[in-house]
């Protein structure tokens, strides 16, 4: 039950203040002539007058009520919800990088740009691409951007491809970044053992095909061991093959979407690299590709000249610039600094233990849960909860009842061609310690599912808020403050 001491509104009184902030030093504008006048306030806001004080147990209290990884277990599939290093906090917040502009002439941020061009030249090496850009500030805003590309080449040899390439296992982001870019989708299915069916690609493949959209290991945790004929089917029609690179933990030191076959990737840098992950963001989706698609790389391009860096803009066949400044530079300060702690090895460790705790994770419950797919898996792994659900327990129910064990559930019902999927990324982070206790929780739900199944189905309870009503909350949500609502 929601309570007035929870609501900053309801702690409100006339004259608290929490801030003192210094008079403007900006000329006074009349927003009636810059702003229609339904636009313009006739009053001030209503906001919350409190002490500083209160503002800060508000927040502090609010912040307590969220699960991060720095507080508990996040097996959430597919989104590699790692542990984050706190050195990539401490170097992104050294004065000459927190504290320049974007304006600034280029000759003095020599140290930030340098930082960038690195990074650009680590990105290709670990990807096996030629050339990087780190403008994009999400992995699917880093699709469209790759797809901008795909468009731009065909064009650019005469060609108007519309056709994009996704499988059934495919993230969600893959066909709505190709139908942002102006092409159509085709699904391609998966086959019995969970990994692109290629005869049936093979069906769809032909001159309108712009590019097939993969990423490998796929979304369940399976490594698409068919991927050296399926670059060749797809380059023989002229299409290009597309790297969604959320799954790169597993793959780190080990091959490269280059060695691949692939013409582009994109990087989840919140993911794979530890950068700050949730909450929105802020993010970073870095593109690269291979040399006949650098023509049509975004612009500007960080580049060594004479001993300095400089921003090239004039790039005649560039896509254009795709987000403001040059990307999220804190979070690509983060990504470097952890990139350059880890060294090769580092990294190559890194996919080594994502796999192996999947797989012992894996192994621990597959006696409970119905495992749909017999082989190795690699950094994820997909279970059904279809057994469960004959004894009337859906997976919704099972991930509502980890709460109450101060997990993250896993990511559920995705991919959407296993039933009732339970998508499980332990990530390479977890100690022994933690990966058994979860698989021990896990085990007794499944007990429980058979033995006192009420307890799952009215689960959880032991959060802030219990069991929403689903349905109406997202018929009718209630998304600002109304204080006729308030329960007490």
């Amino acid at each position: 039950m929601i309570t007035y001491k929870d609501l900053i509104f309801e702690i409100s009184r006339p004259g608290r203040i929490g801030c003192s902030l210094p008079e403007s030093d900006v000329e006074a504008v009349d927003l009636s002539k810059k702003l229609p006048a339904h636009l313009i306030r006739d009053e001030a806001p209503e906001l919350p007058e409190v002490s500083e004080l209160q503002l800060v147990r508000h927040y502090t209290a609010l912040s307590n009520k969220n699960h991060g990884v720095d507080n508990g277990f996040y097996p959430l599939g597919s989104c590699t919800m790692k542990y984050n290093p706190k050195i990539n906090e401490d170097v992104a917040r050294l004065d000459g990088f927190s504290r320049i502009h974007p304006y600034q002439p280029e000759a003095t941020v020599q140290g930030a740009l340098q930082l960038l061009h690195e990074l650009q030249e680590d990105l290709a090496v670990i990807t096996g691409m030629d050339a990087v850009t780190l403008q994009p500030s999400a992995g699917a805003q880093g699709e469209w951007t790759g797809l901008m590309m795909v468009k731009a080449y065909h064009e650019q040899k005469g060609e108007k491809r519309r056709k994009v390439l996704v499988p059934d296992s495919a993230h969600g982001t893959n066909p709505a970044s190709a139908t942002v870019a102006g092409f159509r989708t085709v699904t391609i299915p998966s086959n019995e053992n969970g990994l692109v069916d290629v005869e049936e690609l093979k069906k769809h493949v032909d001159d309108d095909t712009a590019a097939l959209m993969l990423t490998n290991p796929n979304t369940l945790g399976l490594f698409e061991k068919d991927i050296v004929e399926i670059a060749k089917v797809i380059h023989e029609a002229g299409g290009l093959l597309y790297y969604d690179g959320a799954n790169a933990n597993a793959i780190l030191g080990k091959t490269t979407p280059g060695k691949m076959g692939f013409d582009i990737v994109h990087l989840n840098l919140h993911k794979t690299f530890t950068t700050p992950h949730g909450g929105g963001g802020p993010g970073a989706g870095p593109v690269g590709v291979n040399k006949k698609l650098i023509p049509f790389l975004p612009v500007p391009r960080i580049e060594k000249k004479n001993d300095l860096f400089v921003l090239n803009v004039n790039e005649p066949l560039s896509i254009g610039r795709v987000k403001g400044y040059y990307g999220n530079f804190g979070i690509l300060v983060r990504a470097y600094t952890y990139i350059r702690t880890m060294g090769p090895s580092g990294l190559r460790q890194v996919s080594e233990s994502a796999v192996l705790h999947a797989n012992y994770l894996r192994k621990k419950l597959e006696p409970y849960f119905l495992s749909p797919y017999e082989q190795v898996s690699k950094h994820e792994f997909v279970l059904s909860g279809s057994k469960q659900k004959k004894l009337g327990v859906r997976t919704l129910d099972m991930a509502k009842r980890l709460l109450d064990f101060g997990y993250h559930p896993p990511t559920i019902y995705f991919p959407l061609n296993v039933e009732e999927c339970l998508m499980i990324e332990p990530t390479e982070t977890e100690t022994k310690e933690t990966l058994d206790a979860f698989a021990d929780v896990m085990i007794q739900i499944a007990q429980e599912v058979e033995e006192n199944p009420d307890i799952v189905l009215n689960a959880p309870h032991t959060t802030v808020i219990g069991r929403l009503d689903e349905v109406k909350a997202a018929r009718q949500p209630m998304v600002r403050y109304e204080k006729e609502t308030v329960q007490t």
